[in-house]
């Protein structure tokens, strides 16, 4: 059997062929192509990371969350699928691309549909994205299957699979609202199965140093949604002649996580650890609370920062206990929308990708304690800075931990 191609090859007509690339290929990195389709997804994120903003900031706190999880899926499932076809299949040849520019202009509806899919439950201009990004995958799919008979049974699957929950999205939009959320459910078991059911036929060709690097690159992008809002408390700071305590802390706070988070994600690459479809799914599929979350920390950064401005005074006449009440509940909210954000990416990142490398029962008790310690921390005059300090900690002990086990090892084949 010949071994799959890292480019399309063309055929004796000449039309060009899209063969599998290598599994083995050595030196496969991210294409200026792939790394377009990613900086497209920028004006998704950021828009959606802005209305959860928005939201913890006028007291919904439930709409926020339902609301930016349901619409940040949509973000996040988009680019999973662009990203894992193209790791298998990227021929980057003129059809190729141009089908991909075809899905990104699907990005950019989708884009312009998030904020009426976030406050009204509306999502007719998502799916409109959806569907032009579905309609140019499909094409893809169907290609493949096409030019690569051996995997044509599970490039047909994917294209079947695809195709049919485009439809059901489509079919979402006229359901009466009242079963609209179990509906929307059913449709995302849908679309999370078809990868399992379509790689039955034979696994496709990824590539898991690629993957690996795709999914960090995604990661810088949505840590970006952080350095945002801590520029914006920066700016702040530099427009003011008196800068209150409170802010201090914001401007050490927010670098201290930010830089915390990116040590954690990418002390260790993963690569190593995806052998197989099963480990690959696990940790591509967790990936959507590493990119949720860490795109939330933006929206709580820029939340918190906000509230330093808010002059809490109660709309009605009430006591000043009461009004003192809701003035520490609103605090408190607003904290939880860094703190929470900030211990889900902590626990996601040490259970997915650091844990696979070494399991640790200390420093999962550890990571543990110390996310929970992070969430408290929202009842604290402080929760930024706090966070910071704790995330900090916590990498600098599972920095520790390695090495002393890293030299205890080497002790022991030595010996």
């Amino acid at each position: 059997m010949a071994a799959p191609t890292s480019r399309s090859d063309n055929s004796n007509s000449g039309r060009p062929r899209m063969r599998a690339r290598s599994r083995d290929e050595e030196h496969r990195a991210s294409t200026p192509l792939e790394l377009f389709f990613d900086l497209c997804f920028v004006v998704a994120v950021a828009q959606a990371a802005s209305l959860l903003e928005h939201a913890v900031l006028i007291d919904q706190p439930f709409h926020a969350a339902t609301g930016y999880l349901t619409v940040f899926f949509a973000i996040w499932w988009a680019w999973m699928n662009f990203t894992w076809f193209a790791s298998a299949y990227d021929s980057d040849d003129v059809p190729y691309r141009l089908l991909t520019f075809v899905q990104i202009i699907g990005v950019l509806i989708l884009a312009a549909g998030v904020p009426r899919a976030f406050e009204d439950q509306n999502y007719s201009i998502v799916t409109l994205g959806y569907v032009v990004m579905r309609t140019a995958l499909v094409s893809l799919w169907l290609r493949a299957a096409h030019d690569e008979p051996e995997q044509s049974a599970t490039s047909k699957r994917y294209a079947v699979g695809i195709s049919v929950c485009m439809l059901g999205w489509l079919g979402l939009l006229v359901v009466p609202q009242g079963i609209h959320t179990v509906g929307f459910l059913f449709m995302v078991l849908a679309e999370l199965s078809i990868p399992a059911w379509a790689e039955r036929s034979g696994a496709t060709s990824w590539h898991p140093g690629h993957i690996a690097e795709r999914y960090g690159l995604f990661t810088l992008i949505v840590l970006g949604e952080a350095v945002a809002a801590t520029t914006a408390a920066y700016q702040s700071a530099f427009s003011q002649v008196d800068i209150s305590p409170k802010l201090v802390s914001i401007l050490i706070g927010g670098p201290l996580i930010i830089f915390s988070m990116w040590w954690l994600y990418f002390v260790k690459s993963a690569a190593r650890f995806l052998t197989d479809s099963r480990r690959a799914f696990v940790w591509g599929y967790g990936h959507y609370l590493i990119f949720g979350s860490a795109a939330a920390v933006g929206a709580g950064i820029a939340a918190n920062l906000a509230n330093l401005a808010e002059v809490n005074e109660p709309v009605l006449e009430v006591t000043t206990h009461l009004a003192t009440e809701q003035t520490a509940q609103m605090h408190a909210a607003i904290g939880l929308s860094l703190t929470i954000p900030v211990a889900i990416f902590t626990m996601t990142v040490f259970l997915l990708h650091l844990s696979p490398h070494r399991r640790d029962r200390f420093l999962l008790v550890v990571f543990g304690i110390g996310s929970a310690a992070m969430i408290l921390s929202s009842f604290t005059p402080a929760p930024v800075p706090i966070t910071g300090v704790i995330l900090a900690v916590l990498v600098a002990t599972g920095g520790i931990r390695s090495a002393r086990l890293g030299r205890a090892h080497q002790s022991a084949v030595l010996a």
